[in-house]
């Protein structure tokens, strides 16, 4: 696939504790995590995710691989905050995507998001692992008063928090002409479901991408911001 990556601090935040992976192999992966736990725990979580799913690299794609690599993760980040204490309770959303050739496949925990448009539906194939997303599945929350609500920043689940994770794994048909956004909260937290769509029926990758940070950016900036955007050949 082809892909197109940003990053941004954001307007608010003094550092950034978003991670990307943009990964070349014979079978690609992709990858947003966002770290939490303080300065320095979101930024060495964030970046122990990425690393640690490097260890994919040439193997054939598998949910039983992506869920193994996850939960050797998860213990090293967990393990690592046990021993330093100035780390205690950091962990990382993860979202990535394994490409394959006719299928593409997903693992993912937190609330960082994978989109998939195809044929001009869009799509959340992931579920937000946090209290506001739990309130919308159970129906408590209506989902248009989600993305105002003061827990929306409540996560439910992380990699490393503990020291095994329960990781989401789902395949897609690989078709050509689809489109995948991976983004952290950063960017869906701005940016509504007609906003995405808008800006991914857009022609260029290129242009979709920083049409996206920067109305993330008008929209406030609160959080760091980071995509990746991928797009299936015809």
């Amino acid at each position: 696939m082809r892909s197109v990556a940003r990053t941004h601090i954001g307007r608010i935040r003094q550092s950034n504790q978003d991670a990307l992976l943009v990964m070349p192999d014979v079978y690609p992966i992709y990858a947003v995590a966002d770290g939490m736990g303080g300065h320095r725990g979101g930024d060495i979580a964030s970046f122990m995710a990425i690393e640690g799913l490097k260890a994919l690299y040439g193997l054939t794609p598998s949910l039983a691989a992506i869920d193994a690599c996850y939960q050797r993760i998860t213990r090293d980040i967990y393990l690592r905050q046990q021993a330093e204490d100035y780390l205690s309770g950091m962990g990382t959303t993860l979202t990535m995507l394994w490409e394959a050739p006719g299928s593409v496949l997903l693992g993912h925990v937190g609330d960082s998001r994978a989109y998939l448009l195809r044929e001009g539906q869009l799509t959340q194939v992931s579920n937000d692992h946090s209290l506001v997303g739990e309130m919308v599945r159970s129906g408590a929350l209506a989902r248009d008063a989600a993305r105002s609500s003061p827990y929306r920043n409540v996560i439910t689940r992380a990699v490393g928090t503990e020291d095994r994770v329960v990781c989401d794994t789902a395949v897609f048909d690989r078709v050509p002409g689809d489109r995948w956004l991976l983004c952290s909260d950063g960017l869906s937290e701005h940016l509504d479901a007609r906003s995405i769509l808008d800006c991914l029926m857009m022609n260029d990758l290129e242009t979709s991408a920083d049409r996206m940070v920067v109305s993330a950016l008008e929209a406030g900036g609160r959080d760091n911001i980071t995509l990746i955007l991928l797009e299936v050949p015809r």
